[in-house]
């Protein structure tokens, strides 16, 4: 069964989201913005999620992780919860 870990950066406005991947694709470290912004708990381990199966995340969420580059900065994706920044860290089939 395909395995995923990714990071993500969870912030409430599309903007803001946007904002931040300008910031990270010119050179800051993604854990350090998503310690600083992410209003997910996860945040304060730089975004980190850890390794997840497909249908353990939201369907969004899962579409991008299990079909994005992996080491890319994606998004901004807009789930039930906000607007999400996510780097796929890995993925196995």
């Amino acid at each position: 069964m395909a395995k995923a870990s990714a990071r993500h950066i969870l912030v409430p406005s599309e903007d803001n989201c946007n904002n931040l991947k300008v910031e990270i694709e010119a050179g800051a470290d993604f854990a350090e913005v998503a310690k600083k912004h992410s209003q997910c708990p996860s945040g304060k381990q730089g975004g980190a999620l850890g390794e997840f199966s497909p249908g353990q995340m939201v369907k969004e969420f899962d579409e991008v992780v299990f079909s994005g580059a992996i080491g890319k900065v994606l998004g901004p994706v807009k789930t039930q919860f906000g607007y999400h920044l996510i780097e796929v860290t890995n993925r196995t089939e």
